[in-house]
C-alpha cells in the first residue's frame, strides 16, 4: 500500500511539471508571434471621401464611414484602412480639386462619396489617367449611360433613379391623374434634363404627360433665394395641372418652395405633391417648419430593414460616433445615406479581405472590375452588380407627411407593385408572401391630402367664380334641337339663351357633380365649323365644348372625349312612295311561294274530298260539271267555315279536319298581316343602293360643317356632293331634284324622320362611328367625371327621357312605324302545317283506294263481278282512272250507266245492295 501511494504521488508531480512545460512553450510561441507581428507592419489602404459635411446627409455619411473603417481595422491582420475626408459643396469643380488633393498629397487608392452624379462623373473623367477607382454614392439618372465604357473607373454603389421614377408613375396611375408638373433643382451649370426625360418616358404607359416643368436654380448660386423661388412658383398658377412632382431638390430650397406654394394656394384642395427620395429620405431629421409646409405631400423613401441584426449592431456604433462627432445634432438615428456609405466602405473592405496577405498591393488591385465581382448583403440589401449597375431593384416606402412627422402608407417595388405590409424572415423580405396590387387605392383611406380634403384630389385647377371654365358651344347648327343659341328679348347685344338636347344633358351632369364639387362655367358661342371648334380646345382657347360633336379617332389624338351620350352612324335618306292604297295590296300579306303553296294544298284537298265523297254522297254526284262546282264550292266555303255539304266518309272527315285547322291558322295570319299593311302606311323607297348612286353619279346632300363630306368622298367614293346648311332645306332640295339622297348621322336622322316620316326613309347599311360626346382638353380629369355622370344618366333612365323629349316628339308620326315596311308572311313559317295537311290527305286517299280495291277483289272471288277482275284488273282500273275522269257521263239520272270502253268491266245484280258504289269506277 505504501508503495502504491508513492507511485501515485510521483505521477502527480510529473503531471504538474508537464503542465508547466506546456504553458511555458505556449507563452514562448505567443511571444514569438508578437515579435514577428511587430516586425511586419500592416499595409495601409488610403481612402478618400468627398462629401458635404455641412449637410445632414454628409454628416451621416462621414459617421458611417468611420464606423465601417473601425470595424474593418479591428478584425484585419494584414491591412489597415485609413480614410481622408474632404468637404465640398454642390460645385462639381470643388469635388475635382478635392480629388486632386487626395491623390497627390494623401496618395489615396480609391475615392468614395460625391453627393451628385455630376460630381461623380467629373471626378471619374478627370482622374481617368491616374487609374483611381471612384465609388459614387449618388444615383445615376439613367441606366443606359454605358458607364463602364465611358468611365471605366467609376462604380455606382446605389441604384439609379429609374426605379424611383417608376414608383412615382405608379402612384400617378393609381389615381388617374393625367397631367403633372415636374419640379427640380438644376445643377450648377444647367442643362440637367435626364430625370425629366425619364419621368416623361415613365408616364407614357400610364396615359399621363408632363404639362410643364419648373426649373429652380441652385441655392448656392442665388443671392435672394426667397424672391427667386416666389417668382418661379407664381408661374405654376398659369398651368391647369395641380400634380407637382419634386424630382430633386436640396432641403434649403425645398423649404422655400413649399412655403411659397402654400402662400399662393398651391398646397390647397385638389393639389397633389409627390417628393422624391432626395427629400423624403431626410424626413427623419428635418425641422418642424418643413413638415408644416409640406403637409399632405406623398413621398418615396428607400426601404431598408430596421429589424436585422447587422443594422441593430450598426445603429449602436453609429449613435456613439455620431454623438461625439456632431454633438449639436439631436437626432441620432441613421438614415439611408448612412447605410449607403457604410455599404460603400464594406465593398472596398471586401476587396481588401479578398487580397489577404498578398504583397505588393497596388492601386491596380482595387480596379472597379474587382469591386463589381464582390457581391454581398449590406445594410441596404443585396449588393449585386450586373450590366454596370446594381441588379437587385430597390424597394420604396410610400410615406405621407402629416402632423409633426410622416406616416407610412405601404410599399412599392417593381417585383410586386404596391403592398400594404411585408413579411420578414430573419430580417429579409419573403417576396413569395407579399400580396401586391397594381394600384395604391387600398391605401387611399389612410392618406391625408393637402387642405384636409376628404376625397381623392382632382389634380387639376378647378374653375372658380373668378376664373370660370370656358365652354365653347356651336353657334350655327343644322339641327337646332341639339344646340340652339338665342338672344333674350331679340337684343343681340344682350344676354344669350342656350337650349337644346346637349344643353339639357350638360345641366343634368352638373346636378350629379354638385355632390362632389362645383363647376363654374361660361358658354361662348362659336360660328365656325366643328373642326375649328375642336381646334380651339387644342390651343386652349376653350376648356371644353358642349355640343353635338362626333367622336373621331383623329380628334381623339389631341382632345379627350366623354362617354358618348348618343349613338351615331351614317346612313342614306331617300324619298318614298306611299303604297297604302295599291289595288293589289290584298296579296301583300303572303309571299308568292306562300300563295302557290296555299292554292296547291287547297286544290289537292279538293280532289281528295271529291273522289272519296262522290262514291256514296248524293251531294257530290251528278254530272261531272255539277260535281266540279260542288267540289270547288265546298273547298272555298271551308275557308270561311261556311260549307253546307254533309260529309259521310270517315276518311274525308280526317282530311277536312286537318284542312280546317290549316285554314284557321293561315286565315288568322293573313287577316293580321293585311290589317297591319292597311293601317300602317307602306313606304317604298325610290333609291335603295349606294352602289347605284355611285354608278349614276347622282347628287347627294350632307351637312358641310361635319366630317360627313370627307367620309363620302374618301370612303364611299361619291363625287356629286352638295352641302346643305339647314334641316328645312332638305325637303326643298329633294322636291326640286337637286339631290337624290341625303346622308345624315343617326341622331339627326331621327329628328328629321320625326318630322317627315311619311315622305322619307333610311335605306342601305349604317356606317358606324364613335357617337356624340363632349370635348375636353387632353388630360382633363373633368372628362372622366363627365363620362361617369353620362353613364349614370343612362342607367337611371334620365338620358332616355331627354331623347324622347327632344328627338322623338313628333305628333305626325305617333302612329307610324319607323320601318314602314311590314314583311309578308313566308311559306317557311307554315310549312309544317302544310306538310301535315297534305300528308293526312294522302294517307286517307291511299287508305280509301286500298280498301276499295280489297272489296273489289272479294267481289271477284265471290263471282259478283265477271271478267278479269283480279289484282291485275285493279291496277288497270287505277291506270284508267285519269281518262275516266275526262269522259262525260252517259247517264243523267245519277246511276252508273257508263261502262268502260274496253268492255272489260260489267255490272251484275249484287247480292248486297250496298255494293253498288263499289262496282263503279
Amino acid at each position: 500500500m505504501a508503495f502504491q501511494l508513492l507511485i501515485n504521488s510521483t505521477n502527480i508531480k510529473c503531471s504538474n511539471v508537464l503542465f508547466l512545460v506546456m504553458k511555458l512553450c505556449f507563452l514562448i510561441i505567443c511571444f514569438l508571434q508578437s515579435a514577428i507581428g511587430a516586425g511586419t507592419p500592416l499595409e495601409t489602404i488610403n481612402i478618400g471621401a468627398i462629401i458635404d459635411v455641412d449637410s445632414r446627409a454628409g454628416k451621416e455619411q462621414k459617421t458611417a464611414m468611420l464606423v465601417a473603417v473601425q470595424s474593418f481595422n479591428s478584425i484585419s491582420t494584414n491591412h489597415k484602412l485609413t480614410i481622408h475626408f474632404r468637404n465640398t459643396s454642390n460645385y462639381p469643380i470643388h469635388a475635382v480639386s478635392a480629388a486632386e488633393e487626395l491623390i497627390t498629397q494623401k496618395q489615396v487608392q480609391v475615392i468614395i462619396g460625391m453627393q451628385t452624379w455630376e460630381q461623380a462623373v467629373l471626378v471619374a473623367d478627370v482622374r481617368k489617367k491616374a487609374q483611381v477607382p471612384v465609388l459614387s454614392l449618388a444615383p445615376a439618372p439613367n441606366r443606359h449611360l454605358f458607364i463602364q465604357h465611358r468611365w471605366p473607373f467609376l462604380v455606382p454603389t446605389v441604384s439609379d433613379g429609374f426605379e424611383q421614377i417608376s414608383c412615382i408613375a405608379s402612384i400617378i396611375r393609381s389615381y388617374h391623374w393625367r397631367k403633372v408638373v415636374a419640379v427640380y433643382e438644376d445643377n450648377t451649370y444647367g442643362g440637367d434634363s435626364e430625370m425629366l426625360a425619364i419621368l416623361s418616358e415613365a408616364l407614357q404607359p400610364v396615359d399621363a404627360e408632363i404639362e410643364a416643368h419648373l426649373v429652380l436654380p441652385p441655392m448656392s448660386s442665388v443671392s435672394d433665394p426667397e424672391g427667386i423661388v416666389r417668382e418661379e412658383v407664381e408661374k405654376l398658377l398659369m398651368t391647369q395641372s395641380r400634380v407637382f412632382v419634386v424630382l430633386r431638390s436640396s432641403l434649403s430650397l425645398a423649404n422655400h418652395l413649399f412655403r411659397e406654394a402654400r402662400k399662393l394656394g398651391l398646397m390647397g384642395r385638389d393639389s397633389v405633391w409627390i417628393i422624391a427620395d432626395t427629400l423624403s429620405n431626410l424626413l427623419d431629421s428635418v425641422d418642424t417648419n418643413f413638415i408644416s409646409s409640406a403637409q399632405g405631400a406623398l413621398g418615396t423613401k428607400l426601404y431598408y430593414s430596421e429589424e436585422a441584426t447587422p443594422f441593430l449592431d450598426f445603429r449602436r456604433q453609429f449613435q456613439k460616433v455620431f454623438r461625439l462627432e456632431f454633438p449639436s445634432e439631436h437626432n441620432l438615428e441613421p438614415g439611408i445615406y448612412a447605410l449607403q456609405a457604410y455599404d460603400g466602405i464594406t465593398a472596398i473592405s471586401k476587396v481588401v479581405m479578398e487580397l489577404g496577405s498578398k504583397s505588393n498591393t497596388s492601386t491596380s488591385m482595387l480596379l472597379p472590375t474587382i469591386i463589381r465581382s464582390n457581391n454581398f448583403t449590406g445594410l441596404t440589401g443585396d449588393i449585386h452588380f450586373h450590366n454596370e449597375s446594381l441588379s437587385s431593384p430597390p424597394m420604396f416606402r410610400i410615406v405621407n407627411v402629416v402632423g409633426k412627422s410622416y406616416k407610412e402608407l405601404g410599399f412599392w417595388s417593381s417585383s410586386f407593385n404596391f403592398a400594404d405590409s411585408l413579411e420578414l424572415e430573419n430580417g429579409k423580405i419573403n417576396f413569395s408572401a407579399v400580396d401586391g396590387v397594381q394600384t395604391m387605392q387600398n391605401m387611399t383611406a389612410r392618406v391625408n391630402w393637402p387642405g384636409e380634403l376628404d376625397r381623392i384630389p382632382k389634380g387639376w385647377a378647378m374653375p372658380s367664380n373668378a376664373n370660370p371654365m370656358k365652354i365653347g358651344v356651336p353657334g350655327r347648327t343644322v339641327f337646332q334641337k341639339f344646340v340652339k343659341v338665342d338672344w333674350v328679348d331679340n337684343d343681340k347685344n344682350g344676354e344669350r339663351k342656350y337650349d337644346g338636347f346637349c344643353i339639357d344633358i350638360f345641366e343634368e351632369i352638373l346636378k350629379l357633380l354638385e355632390q362632389e364639387y362645383a363647376l363654374p362655367y361660361e358658354f361662348y358661342p362659336y360660328n365656325g365649323s366643328y373642326d375649328q371648334l375642336v381646334d380651339h380646345v387644342i390651343n386652349r382657347s376653350f376648356d371644353a365644348v358642349v355640343g353635338d360633336v362626333t367622336i373621331l379617332a383623329e380628334r381623339s389624338n389631341d382632345v379627350d372625349f366623354t362617354q358618348p351620350y348618343a349613338e351615331s352612324g351614317l346612313s342614306m335618306l331617300v324619298p318614298v312612295k306611299n303604297e297604302a292604297q295599291m289595288p293589289w295590296m290584298f296579296v301583300k300579306p303572303f309571299t308568292r311561294n306562300m300563295w302557290i303553296a296555299t292554292f296547291s294544298i287547297m286544290f289537292y284537298t279538293m280532289i281528295v274530298v271529291w273522289y272519296i265523297e262522290h262514291q256514296t254522297n248524293e251531294q257530290f254526284k251528278g254530272p261531272r260539271k255539277d260535281q266540279l262546282v260542288t267540289a270547288i264550292g265546298f273547298t272555298f266555303s271551308t275557308l270561311f267555315f261556311a260549307h253546307r255539304e254533309n260529309i259521310r266518309s270517315n276518311s274525308t272527315k280526317a282530311v277536312v279536319m286537318m284542312w280546317l285547322f290549316l285554314v284557321f291558322v293561315v286565315t288568322s295570319s293573313y287577316q293580321a298581316a293585311l290589317t297591319s299593311i292597311l293601317t300602317v302606311p307602306r313606304l317604298e323607297p325610290r333609291t335603295t343602293d349606294v352602289q347605284w348612286v355611285r354608278k349614276t353619279n347622282a347628287a347627294v346632300g350632307c351637312d358641310g360643317d361635319s366630317f360627313v363630306r370627307d367620309y363620302l368622298q374618301n370612303v364611299l367614293q361619291l363625287r356629286n356632293i352638295k352641302t346643305i346648311d339647314n334641316e328645312d332645306a332638305y325637303p326643298a332640295e329633294f322636291e326640286s331634284g337637286n339631290i337624290t339622297a341625303a346622308f345624315l348621322e343617326l341622331p339627326y336622322q331621327k329628328v328629321f324622320l320625326g318630322e317627315y316620316c311619311n315622305e322619307y326613309t333610311a335605306v342601305g347599311p349604317t356606317y358606324r362611328n364613335g357617337g356624340l360626346g363632349f370635348v375636353f382638353q387632353k388630360g382633363s380629369p373633368i372628362a372622366r367625371d363627365f363620362s361617369k355622370a353620362i353613364l349614370t344618366l343612362q342607367e337611371n333612365g334620365k338620358l332616355r327621357s331627354l331623347v324622347e323629349e327632344w328627338l322623338e316628339s313628333s305628333m305626325n308620326c305617333s302612329s307610324v312605324d319607323e320601318s314602314g315596311n311590314p314583311e309578308s308572311l313566308r311559306f317557311e313559317s307554315f310549312w309544317v302545317l302544310y306538310l301535315i295537311s297534305g300528308s293526312t290527305s294522302t294517307f286517307c286517299f291511299v287508305y280509301f283506294i286500298t280498301k276499295r280495291c280489297w272489296k273489289r277483289q272479294e267481289a271477284y272471288q265471290n263471282g259478283a263481278i265477271v271478267g278479269d277482275k283480279g289484282i291485275k284488273g285493279i291496277v288497270d282500273m287505277v291506270v284508267e282512272l285519269g281518262p275516266y275522269l275526262r269522259r262525260r257521263s252517259m247517264g243523267r239520272d245519277g246511276t252508273f250507266a257508263q261502262r268502260w270502253s274496253s268492255s272489260r268491266w260489267g255490272l251484275v245484280s249484287p247480292t248486297d245492295p250496298s255494293e253498288h258504289f263499289e262496282a263503279a269506277p
